[in-house]
């Protein structure tokens, strides 16, 4: 079973030992939005997810759950 974004984000979290508000923050965002975010309660935003994607070094594809890769997220 393929792993929802919701879950992704949290484990990207966690596994970089970082705290709700600390990505809240890089978001530009309140801790309690990306918390909804975390728990599925609100979608995320695309330019949260490139974000994201970027700050973790990892594609898309692995944040939402398409692929169990982490790939890299692409460069200019």
């Amino acid at each position: 079973m393929e792993m929802r974004y919701t879950e992704r984000i949290r484990a990207l979290r966690e596994d970089s030992d970082l705290k709700q508000r600390e990505i809240a923050s890089l978001l530009h965002i309140e801790q309690s939005t990306y918390s909804s975010y975390e728990l599925g309660k609100l979608r995320m935003p695309l330019e949260c997810i490139i974000a994201l994607a970027k700050y973790y070094h990892v594609s898309m594809d692995y944040i939402c759950g398409v692929s169990k890769r982490r790939g890299e997220f692409p460069r200019k």
